[in-house]
Parts: structure tokens; C-alpha cells; sequence
């Protein structure tokens, strides 16, 4: 039996966008991000499905750790680094590598004896102002690491950009030059490029690229989709109308009756809401396929239901299809009428919508 509300990925479409990353970028290597449960796709499906990028990132330690034990061998960075040396001792055993942005890391490495323990991504913060070194502190930091011999060398450097998505904005210029400033004269390895700056910077590109979103098929820019630049969306969300009523004009719809029927009219009633992920802030006027038909969303989005208007597709009946985005229906466009990202409504899918992978039979 099918689901109420359930999600289908098309795995193949990750190794489509990670051949689009690897057109972009053809002389980097690739860092497919699946941090936050693979963005809410499935952390270790994704990294099956992205077997042939040359290594993962993740945010957290535990979320490299799974991987490990569910026998991921690529290299794995943990972008949040450690915070004390119980948790680097985890990090170690577990051959994690930790991106280094505190001076507490430093000091947790300077009192390590062994040798060649783990290689190390240093991060030099060039305007983002969230983790990593400011340019001023680097040439102290990077003395101090070449020093520790715990650290496999050489040490890997990298920054993040806050801006990549806004292609007239000056600051990713800004970051770039902050970046070569304090690291042009040093040979070793770096990785700047995120989606963004993969696909519409092409002076971001250096020895390695990490592409998130992009991998997923979804746009990093507000004003256009995946589609648009050659991706292809992994993750559609359906459910089915579980009910079908006439209203009259005048009958409101949904909690504090915030949507008015304006005439006579059929209302459907969806078997999803926000406690299934559907974004709480969907406007009215929302579209949603039902049949393959676009139709609007009506009244307040609630927990466990939506609802509909069918005046344009009178014969639809309980039990039909009905797709929340994918399928022809860009989670972009989504995303736009909730008043947020696809970030958060890929990621926000919750544990009982149930996750099928595209076959023949879908």
C-alpha cells in the first residue's frame, strides 16, 4: 500500500549532478557535502549514490562516525571541526578529517606526541565571520600547526563564501582577494567553491570543490532552478486527496478561516502538512499537482493536512495523486511562495514520510 505522504528519490539524477559539478570544476577534486542526513535525501544512500566523488562532508563528528560504520571508505570532513579532545580522539579512530577554526583546536593538536595522525583543513574566515581565522591571525596559526607532529602535512586550506549566490554582489570578489592575500604564497592544497561558486564563479575554483545543494539538483540562486542550469531534481514529495466537498460562496476554509471562497467552488482535502514537512508558511495560491494538474493552495497549511482548490479540475476524487514538488513542479518555486529556501524544505522532510527510491514501478 502506498503511503499518505511519501517522498521518491531518482538516485541516478546524483550521479548526473555530480558529472555537471565535475564540468564545471573539471581539474578540481569534488567534496560532495551530505551533511544534515544528506540533506535530507538519506546521508549514506547519497554517498552510495555519489560513490564516485573523492571524498564527503559532513558537519558534525557522529554524522561521519554513521558513515564509517556503515562502511563509507571515502575521506570524510567534518566542516565543524572538534571541540575538545575526547571528541578528536573520536575523530581519529574513526579516520575523520577535522576542518581546523579555533585556537582551541590548535592547542588540542600542540599537545598530541604521535605522529601523523590525520590530515587537517584550515579554515581562514575572509568575510563570512562564523568559523575560521581572520587573515590577520593565519600566519601565526599556520606556523603553529607546521609545528604539531600529529598533523598529517600538508595542511589543507579553505574558506567559505557568504555571498556566491548574488552574482553582482562584490563581496565574493572581495573574499576571494582576502583569501589570496594571506595564502597566495603557499603551495598547499585549498578549497574555496561551494554550489554557488562552482557554478558562477569560476575564479573560486582551486584544487577542491565541495558541492551540497547543487548534487541534489536544486538551484543555489533564488531566481532560477536546477533545471535551468542542467541539474536534475532527486527528491519529489506526494501524497493523495483524501477527501472532496463543494463549498459555497462565502464558506471559509481552515483554521481562523483565513481563505474566503469567493464562489462556489470543490475543495480537496490533501493527505499532508508541516508535521510531514510541507512548509507552514505556503501562501495561498501555492501550486500543487493533483492529477498533473496545477491547482491552488487554499486556508492555513496544518499539521497533517492541506487544502485545495478544484475548480479547475472538477473530477478529481479521493485516492487521486498529488505531487508537493518534483515531478514538473520545482521545489524552487516552493520555496518562493513559503518565503524560504529549498535548504529547508529538503531537510525539514520529517521520519514519517516514507522514502521510496525511483524504480520501474514508480
Amino acid at each position: 500500500m502506498i503511503p499518505a505522504a511519501y517522498a521518491v528519490l531518482d538516485l541516478a539524477a546524483a550521479t548526473h549532478n555530480l558529472a555537471v559539478a565535475r564540468r564545471y570544476a573539471p581539474q578540481a577534486k569534488i567534496m560532495a557535502v551530505i551533511k544534515a542526513n544528506g540533506y535530507g535525501h538519506g546521508a549514506l544512500r547519497m554517498a552510495h549514490a555519489l560513490q564516485d566523488a573523492d571524498a564527503f562532508a559532513v558537519a558534525r563528528v557522529d554524522e561521519g562516525v554513521r558513515l564509517r560504520k556503515a562502511g563509507i571508505q571515502q575521506r570524510i570532513i567534518v566542516l565543524e571541526g572538534f571541540t575538545c579532545a575526547e571528541e578528536l580522539d573520536e575523530l581519529l579512530h574513526h579516520q575523520l578529517e577535522p576542518v581546523v577554526h579555533t585556537d582551541l583546536q590548535v592547542t588540542i593538536f600542540e599537545r598530541r606526541t604521535q605522529h601523523n595522525l590525520c590530515p587537517i583543513w584550515l579554515k581562514l574566515d575572509t568575510g563570512m565571520n562564523r568559523l575560521g581565522f581572520k587573515p590577520a591571525e593565519f600566519a601565526a596559526i599556520y606556523q603553529r600547526l607546521s609545528r604539531c607532529t600529529a598533523i598529517t602535512h600538508p595542511i589543507h586550506l579553505m574558506t567559505h563564501l557568504s555571498s556566491a549566490d548574488a552574482q553582482l554582489d562584490t563581496t565574493t570578489p572581495q573574499q576571494l582577494q582576502r583569501f589570496s592575500h594571506a595564502v597566495g604564497h603557499l603551495p598547499n592544497p585549498r578549497s574555496i567553491a561551494n554550489s554557488a561558486g562552482i557554478l558562477a564563479w569560476s575564479s573560486a575554483l582551486s584544487d577542491w570543490v565541495r558541492p551540497g545543494i547543487m548534487l541534489y539538483g536544486i538551484s543555489p540562486f533564488a531566481e532560477s532552478t536546477g533545471a535551468q542550469w542542467g541539474l536534475s531534481p532527486i527528491m519529489s514529495l506526494h501524497s493523495r486527496l483524501i477527501a472532496v466537498k463543494p463549498l459555497a460562496v462565502g464558506d471559509k476554509v481552515g483554521y481562523a478561516g483565513t481563505w474566503v471562497c469567493p464562489q462556489a467552488t470543490t475543495l480537496g482535502v490533501v493527505a499532508i502538512g508541516y508535521g510531514d514537512g510541507y512548509p507552514r508558511y505556503a501562501k495561498a495560491g501555492t501550486p500543487v499537482l493533483v492529477n498533473g494538474q496545477r491547482v491552488p493552495l487554499v486556508g492555513r497549511v496544518s499539521m497533517d493536512m492541506i487544502t485545495v482548490d478544484l475548480a479547475q479540475l472538477p473530477t478529481a476524487k479521493p485516492g487521486d495523486p498529488v505531487t508537493l514538488w518534483g515531478d514538473g513542479l520545482a521545489v524552487e518555486e516552493i520555496a518562493l511562495c513559503a518565503d524560504t529556501i529549498p535548504y529547508t524544505l529538503v531537510c525539514g522532510i520529517t521520519a514519517r514520510v516514507q522514502i521510496m527510491e525511483k524504480s520501474g514501478g514508480l
